[in-house]
């Protein structure tokens, strides 16, 4: 019985220290997420770069297969450095859902471009690191296409 007691508390406490965690959490996933992409839509990729941590995996409407690590992942934006340009982008509905030490950040994001505007889901799964930063450990992106 008094496991069951010490449990229940247990159980307790942490959905408390949850609570008052996570609003810290998203507030901080959330300015790393803004600060990566305006750098990204001036042509530079290595704010996600940097974010990332060494065993990110990727996905993205271009590839047929996870992408894995970040030498990969810089392999692979290094052909649009400088390519990017957007003149603005709204990040629509951002949800942050954590604990003490991952982080999953989902939103919708709407990128405009000389008169066009992109529409793309995304899902990032941050990791908060020995060191305390946060960092990338999975990217998913999609593009939205009306039906």
């Amino acid at each position: 019985m008094r496991q069951i007691i010490l449990l229940t508390l247990l159980i307790f406490v942490h959905m408390s220290y949850s609570q008052t965690v996570n609003p810290d959490i998203s507030e901080t996933i959330i300015a790393l997420e803004k600060a990566a992409l305006e750098r990204w839509n001036q042509g530079d990729p290595s704010g996600y770069l940097e974010l990332s941590a060494g065993d990110v995996t990727y996905f993205d409407p271009s590839l047929e297969q996870r992408l894995d690590g970040l030498d990969r992942l810089r392999e692979y934006y290094r052909p649009v450095e400088g390519l990017v340009n957007v003149s603005g982008y709204e990040m629509v509905n951002p949800e942050v859902t954590a604990t003490q030490n991952m982080a999953v950040l989902t939103f919708n994001l709407h990128s405009f471009t000389a008169g066009n505007v992109s529409k793309w889901n995304c899902t990032e799964v941050y990791r908060l690191e020995p060191d305390g930063q946060w960092k990338i450990v999975h990217t998913h992106w999609s593009s939205f296409i009306k039906p």
